[in-house]
């Protein structure tokens, strides 16, 4: 594992010097760049087909969009307390709109259609994290953290799961229930596997998918647990927490980002070429360049 340590402080945002690497995922002379700290707590990153960034600041109720062509907007506020997010393959932006505990579908033009705000005639605890397969079905994790927003009690739903909807937005199911606390989750850009964190045991694991939905064939894939994940197009896993952990398709960590911030929430790679890791961290949003790239549509 190689930790990428501060070298460098620009005087205007934040700046780190990266050394080089062989075989690093990260582009010679890359920078890790401080591009506001504008927030109160960035998460769910995701990128539309152009290229465009949105991520979540959930504190102030609102989803941030970062054009390719360097401008921050705001896309949509209220927003719904929205955590995780994932663009469909039709431009619509998927949100876990934890402040109801619900599913949102938002689209271009900010108009927002719930999708789901039960199970079985149970609130969810907060939908977290989402990843949407290639044939526009989706998975999501829905763990239980208790929002001081909230006017409830405990989980109605005896655990805390990862859910599976199908593609037409009709039929919702439970496909993991032996995990204490899912979070992060993130899919093969094949979609045959998905990957899903555990943040509460610790542990990542991966799943073969099925075209019902339905999961087999789990496996540890590292003893690493994650908050928000995405994946590159060498398969590496990236792993959210105490900065970004890179983590090889063999389950390996390969790299170390160190991020100047307490918490490390999310990532995703954006960008005209998607070769950008954008990085939500607290109160600030960084971004690098990379030789490598995330999932294009």
């Amino acid at each position: 594992m190689r930790t990428i340590h501060a070298l460098a402080i620009a005087c205007f945002g934040f700046t780190l010097s990266l050394p080089a690497a062989e075989n690093s995922v990260l582009a010679p002379g890359a920078k890790l760049e401080r591009i506001s700290s504008e927030f109160q707590f960035t998460e769910g990153p995701a990128v539309d087909r152009r290229g465009n960034l949105y991520f979540t600041d959930q504190p102030n109720d609102r989803i941030m969009r970062l054009g390719t062509d360097g401008a921050l907007t705001t896309f949509l506020k209220p927003a719904g307390r929205s955590n995780g997010t994932y663009f469909d393959r039709d431009g619509n932006l998927i949100a876990c709109a934890d402040e109801k505990n619900e599913l949102w579908s938002i689209a271009p033009d900010g108009k927002v259609t719930v999708l789901l705000k039960e199970h079985q005639g149970k609130l969810l605890n907060g939908p977290n994290d989402l990843w949407v397969r290639p044939d526009n079905a989706l998975y999501f994790t829905d763990p239980f953290y208790k929002r001081p927003y909230w006017h409830r009690g405990g989980g109605e739903q005896g655990g805390e799961h990862v859910y599976f909807m199908t593609a037409d937005r009709k039929t919702v199911t439970r496909v993991a229930d032996d995990l204490k606390q899912p979070n992060g989750i993130i899919g093969a850009p094949t979609g045959k596997t998905l990957y899903v964190s555990d943040i509460g045991a610790g542990k990542t694991y991966s799943y073969a998918v099925h075209p019902d939905g339905h999961l087999t064939d789990k496996k540890l894939f590292c003893e690493l647990g994650s908050d928000g994940m995405t994946i590159d197009n060498r398969g590496n896993v990236y792993l959210t927490g105490k900065g970004v952990f890179i983590v090889s398709p063999a389950g390996k960590t390969i790299e170390h980002i160190d991020v100047p911030e307490p918490w490390t929430a999310n990532v995703a790679f954006a960008g005209k070429d998607r070769s950008t890791l954008f990085i939500t961290a607290s109160k600030s949003l960084y971004r690098i360049k990379t030789v490598v790239r995330g999932r294009t549509k």
